[in-house]
């Protein structure tokens, strides 16, 4: 059996790339920061894969004290973690000298601190054992600036400053890093948008592309996945 983390796992992306794990065969934690859908996400889960094996934790993962704990309950249930995809963000329009004050904080918080800590504690036992891959859920937004990015899009390119050092410093250890950084993709944030059937992706295509970067021989890595919809950004 294979063990992953998956944050941010009850809705969107985070969602779709648990259950391909858990379809797979591997047992998966997860976390978000509401207990009402953790528990609706577990029955669920619990009638759809009833074989799995799978947590549930409720946590702020901006919170370091929160993501420690989290750690510590799935480094003791798991006996290796061979796989950790940093999904948990949030996304806020704004401008910089608009928006409200503790907006940078507060998009920092959740998409890179969040990211941060939790590898710092999954990283020793990849160490240990020379192996384990890494997904940090970055974004187009990563790339380059856009209207209205405001300090998501600072969040965002600092996940992807994260992600090169941190794959920088594990090439050692034969330990993987890879960035995704997906255009529009169908999730609940989108829902109620005007948006045509087709015009942006569906969550099944990361997920797709997670996968078979995860299915590499030991060799070879992915540094960095772009995917955008075919008819270009919105």
């Amino acid at each position: 059996m294979q063990y992953a983390i998956v944050t941010g796992a009850t809705q969107g992306m985070g969602k779709a790339i648990a259950e391909k794990l858990l379809s797979e065969g591997f047992a998966v934690a997860v976390c978000a920061r509401s207990q009402s859908k953790l528990t609706a996400l577990a029955y669920d889960w619990s009638t759809r894969f009833p074989n799995s094996t799978f947590l549930t934790e409720c946590c702020d993962l901006s919170i370091k004290e929160e993501v420690d704990a989290f750690a510590a309950k799935v480094l003791a249930a798991f006996p290796v973690i061979d796989l950790l995809v940093n999904n948990a963000g949030m996304y806020l329009p704004g401008e910089l000298c608009d928006e409200p004050d503790g907006m940078l904080e507060k998009m920092i918080g959740v998409n890179l601190y969040s990211a941060y800590y939790l590898s710092r504690k999954v990283v020793p036992g990849m160490k240990s054992r020379n192996s384990g891959h890494i997904f940090n859920m970055c974004s187009v937004a990563s790339l380059r600036a856009y209207p209205h990015g405001g300090a998501y899009s600072i969040a965002k390119y600092a996940l992807l400053g994260f992600s090169e050092n941190l794959r920088e410093e594990l090439r050692t250890w034969a330990i993987k890093v890879t960035a995704v950084c997906p255009g529009a993709t169908f999730t609940p944030s989108w829902e109620g948008a005007d948006i045509p059937d087709g015009r942006i992706m569906e969550t099944g295509d990361i997920v797709s592309m997670i996968w078979a970067a995860y299915n590499l021989s030991p060799a070879a890595n992915v540094d960095t996945i772009i995917l955008r919809p075919v008819k270009g950004d919105l």
